[in-house]
């Protein structure tokens, strides 16, 4: 998104989705490395919660494609953040190999293209229900499908019995709510929501928002290290 045509909400809600992020990687990063119990990890709050910000999080993306000057040049930027994280990942023992910046940034690229479309949409409505569908459906399809012989198909969400990753977005369903971003984006751009949804301000949200790319590749290093600061106080 463009920094003169910002929108507080958006960023406020990206911001809210990456503070949940942290959240989660935190409380997996005690699980991992101080013992706390898996529960405080991974239960029923959590695992409702964790899909509703990863995809609040992943739409986002898709709405900003409709504010971007180039979504290109997003994608690629995106692309090299995700690349990075595979490396480091893949050396820290935990390798990442279809995560959420791999995901966006095949959106982001692909993007360039869809926007294009999108613009002839006046009204989104009836395309939004299809990705909705489309989002279930393919939700289902990959569940049923798994586990599948070929290696290979893991970025558009089947895998083999023996894939292992850190963190895993794969293109189905998760690129029909990107799509769905997308198709909504232009009627958010164009004023066409509530006043209110435009006036909306807050002072912490919207700024943790802007930083959402490199708050992401930095945070996991910061509470690994935290957590190792934790685990040798404790072990004195």
């Amino acid at each position: 998104m463009t920094e003169k045509r910002r929108i507080d909400a958006i960023d406020a809600l990206r911001g809210l989705a990456v503070i949940l992020m942290v959240i989660h990687h935190a409380l997996y990063d005690a699980f991992a490395l101080l013992g706390a119990p898996f529960w405080l990890y991974w239960n029923p709050v959590f695992a409702v919660l964790h899909y509703i910000f990863a995809g609040v999080f992943v739409a986002l993306a898709g709405v900003s494609s409709r504010f971007s000057r180039s979504n290109l040049r997003r994608g690629l930027a995106c692309a090299l953040a995700a690349v990075i994280v595979s490396i480091v990942s893949y050396f820290a023992g935990d390798p990442i190999y279809f995560g959420v910046l791999h995901l966006l940034a095949v959106c982001m690229l692909l993007s360039s293209i869809l926007v294009k479309y999108a613009e002839r949409i006046q009204k989104p409505l009836a395309p939004l229900i299809v990705c909705a569908l489309l989002t279930a459906a393919s939700a289902v399809a990959m569940t049923v499908l798994n586990p599948v012989s070929v290696s290979w198909l893991f970025p558009v969400g089947l895998y083999t019995q023996e894939f292992v990753t850190g963190d895993y977005f794969p293109l189905f369903p998760w690129i029909f709510l990107f799509a769905a971003g997308v198709l909504s984006g232009g009627y958010i751009r164009d004023g066409k929501l509530p006043r209110g949804f435009y006036n909306f301000t807050t002072p912490i949200l919207p700024k943790i928002g802007r930083r959402a790319l490199w708050i992401y590749l930095a945070h996991q290093p910061v509470l690994y290290g935290i957590m190792l600061l934790i685990s040798r106080f404790v072990a004195r």
